[in-house]
């Protein structure tokens, strides 16, 4: 079936970061191709709930709606955070464009402008991510992780005037909604590597409308998509889902034959206790191979037994 409306559908979470996203593609799909889109929003179970993403069922309950929707014809198009999404293929649905990706690293809102290494011992920092959570644990620091949810605004609002002295949250989407300003210190992937896919956006459509396939191709960037995959395939073949304390992060830069893709991946204890980390590099046209090797590698070295923990 190809997409016979005038006006492509967009289908969106209704959060301002979501909306903002989802209108940045809508903006380049018009400016490539001189096609309207029409935002519409959908709920899903990831915004109806308080609960922890963990408690919800972790990977895909921010996408599943979202997906029905563009199964059932109701939109012709989606917009997910990359990282939201499931490793598993949805079936009847395929990955059309995968923009260039914001800064993926994490940073910290702290009061007072403070960085992480200024915060003193006991103080209270904030995050939803289990990921984080090992992470900012590990480093010995002495700090307080405390797990929240909400919105962007939500979460720094529990800064000033509020009940933590900082929270952890993903640079890209302070850059999308313009709150640079206030980061108080952008973490070094030496300190807290990112979740894999962080910063980038996929963009989805039916896999049987060959024009909108075609009219999202466009939006493609190849060194966004290896280096996705590269991450994506590290947790994939950990069996591992984002509410897993993984990371990956994988970087283009030029070798002495042509580009090369840097991976690192990382498995952490949620108490910070113990952890694993690796790196491996190869040619953008090995992202799915680097990715399993380096999954490999850490799961021979006791990456499965600190996943266990975490899941129990």
């Amino acid at each position: 079936m190809t997409t016979t409306t005038s006006t492509l559908r967009l289908g969106t979470r209704a959060s301002r970061l979501a909306h903002t996203q989802s209108q940045s593609v809508a903006d380049a799909i018009t400016a490539a191709s001189g096609v309207p889109v029409e935002l519409v929003h959908i709920s899903t179970e990831g915004d109806r709930s308080s609960a922890a993403i963990a408690q919800l069922g972790g990977t895909g309950v921010f996408v599943a709606a979202i997906r029905r929707a563009l199964l059932d014809g109701v939109v012709d198009v989606a917009v997910h955070s990359y990282k939201d999404l499931p490793t598993l293929p949805e079936p009847g649905l395929t990955i059309a464009a995968v923009p260039p990706r914001e800064d993926p690293r994490d940073a910290l809102v702290a009061r007072d402008g403070l960085t992480l290494g200024e915060l003193p011992a006991g103080a209270t920092v904030g995050t939803g991510a289990p990921r984080r959570v090992a992470q900012l644990r590990a480093l010995g620091l002495g700090l307080e992780v405390v797990p929240i949810r909400g919105n962007v605004d939500t979460r720094m609002a529990r800064v000033v005037p509020g009940d933590l002295d900082a929270v952890v949250l993903a640079r890209a989407g302070l850059a999308r909604l313009g709150r640079l300003d206030a980061v108080t210190e952008t973490l070094d992937p030496l300190q807290v590597l990112p979740a894999p896919a962080q910063g980038a956006l996929a963009v989805e459509c039916r896999a049987d409308d060959a024009g909108t396939l075609a009219l999202l191709g466009e939006l493609d960037d190849a060194a966004t998509r290896a280096c996705v995959l590269a991450e994506r395939t590290t947790l994939a073949t950990l069996e591992a889902g984002c509410s897993a304390p993984v990371a990956a992060y994988a970087e283009l830069a030029e070798g002495e034959e042509g580009p090369e893709l840097f991976l690192r991946g990382s498995v952490t204890a949620l108490d910070g206790s113990d952890g694993v980390r690796g790196s491996l590099t190869g040619p953008p046209a090995d992202a799915l191979r680097l990715g399993r090797e380096l999954a490999a590698d850490l799961l021979d070295r006791g990456a499965a037994d600190l996943m266990a923990v975490a899941r129990r």
